[in-house]
């Protein structure tokens, strides 16, 4: 397998930067909610223009919070992608309020559709692909939806991906139909293996839909574990796990050098891979998840100096 063969090279570093990581993080995407991005003073500074942002949408966040946040990043010059969480939209006509004030005020053209984090429905929905076949989003750009290279036991509570893959050919199906330009934004894992795996699989079930793989940034040990139980991340898991174990290492921040450098080489050796793009969950922050891009030459249209971490 061509993982075997790119784990023993090392690729060449010119000018302090690996050429097929930094190729493999242009024109990635991160995450923010409204809190968070309210202690950023100027997205320029630590962002190159036109970087997809996904604004989470966390229940219990007003939607006027989050068409501001949508508003100021628009204004500032970034592809804005609010999350739409199916479970916690009310019916159809909230539905359309937000997608109202999102596009009145700050032009969004792009959404990212999940069913959300919560057990039981708030309202009329309880999936993405109820808010697909909706209609409201006619005249979107792009549409994402989510992707599970792990699993989810939320959809699949004995195990297994049989729900998951019944969705996934439904959204394909839903692809080929529509006029937005689609992706599948996954969740978050540790090690490439399991994700190449994964993505592998999906094109051999005639998955066509590109991929794009979330990736952790960098934070402590400690955050990690917790964020990773609390969303499920199951297989890849164990490579915190060991870490946590060599003392040396437990007070340090985990960054995901090693399994995005793995990546990387992947894609450079196999380009027509369905990995296509890499979207940060910055759960140590956001300015020490750009500082982390800018130092990998994933963000070389900003400053040249970093801005200090918080």
């Amino acid at each position: 397998m061509a993982l075997l063969n790119f784990r023993k090279r090392d690729p060449e570093i010119v000018d302090g930067f690996n050429p097929q990581l930094e190729a493999f993080l242009d024109g990635y995407s991160i995450e923010m909610m409204p809190r968070t991005a309210a202690k950023v003073e100027d997205f320029t500074a630590l962002l190159p223009k036109g970087t997809r942002v996904y604004i989470a949408h966390i229940e219990g966040t007003p939607i006027e919070d989050m068409v501001e946040t949508a508003k100021r990043l628009a204004t500032a010059g970034y592809a804005v992608m609010p999350h739409f969480p199916a479970r916690i939209i009310k019916d159809k006509a909230t539905l359309d309020n937000w997608i109202t004030m999102y596009r009145g005020e700050a032009g969004v053209e792009q959404a990212l559709l999940l069913a959300g984090g919560v057990a039981a429905p708030h309202g009329d929905y309880h999936s993405s692909m109820q808010l697909l076949e909706s209609g409201a989003f006619d005249g979107f750009k792009r549409l994402h939806v989510a992707g599970h290279p792990e699993g989810n036991r939320d959809i699949d509570p004995n195990g297994g991906t049989a729900n998951v893959d019944d969705a996934l050919q439904w959204k394909q199906r839903f692809s080929e139909t529509t006029d937005a330009e689609m992706a599948l934004a996954t969740q978050f894992a540790f090690e490439a293996a399991p994700i190449i795996e994964w993505a592998d699989s999906l094109k051999a079930a005639g998955i066509t839909i590109p991929i794009h793989i979330g990736i952790a940034g960098p934070a402590k040990l400690q955050t990690m574990i917790k964020f990773a139980m609390a969303c499920g991340v199951g297989p890849s898991l164990k490579v915190l796990q060991k870490r946590a174990k060599d003392v040396t290492k437990l007070m340090l921040p985990f960054e995901p050098t090693q399994v995005l450098t793995e990546l990387a080489a992947h894609k450079a050796a196999h380009p027509d891979s369905n990995i296509e793009r890499v979207h940060f969950f910055p759960l140590g922050g956001i300015k020490t998840n750009a500082n982390w891009a800018i130092q990998h030459g994933g963000a070389s249209a900003v400053p040249a100096n970093p801005v200090e971490s918080t």
